[in-house]
């Protein structure tokens, strides 16, 4: 289940839409649904309320004005590998083929 500070994926008409974090979960008046309070990640940022049922917080499918709405919980992708390499000063990771992280201090004293 999604739950706050989680980040989900809005899916409209089954084609992903937007980003958003999950700010709070709090009960509604009617008994099984939920005040969702999402921040999307978008600029402007901005802030909505949904209330939703615990299954639709879960990744069921819902309607909201007759279209099809679904949340996703997005998980973090497992590095496929991860090499440090340290040579002197500066440290590099290289976490998939041909990239890297370079240190922003390194640059600075350059």
């Amino acid at each position: 289940m999604a739950t706050i500070n989680d980040v989900v994926l809005i899916y409209f008409e089954d084609k992903p839409l937007i980003f958003a974090r999950i700010e709070d979960i709090s009960p509604d008046v009617k008994k099984g649904w939920y005040l969702v309070k999402l921040l999307f990640l978008q600029v402007p940022l901005q802030v909505v309320t949904w209330i939703l049922r615990e299954a639709y917080i879960n990744g069921d499918e819902f309607t909201m004005n007759g279209k099809r709405m679904r949340i996703e919980k997005v998980e973090c992708p497992e590095d496929q590998s991860i090499e440090d390499v340290a040579d002197g000063s500066s440290k590099t990771i290289n976490i998939n083929k041909g990239s890297k992280v370079i240190s922003f201090s390194d640059l600075k004293k350059k």
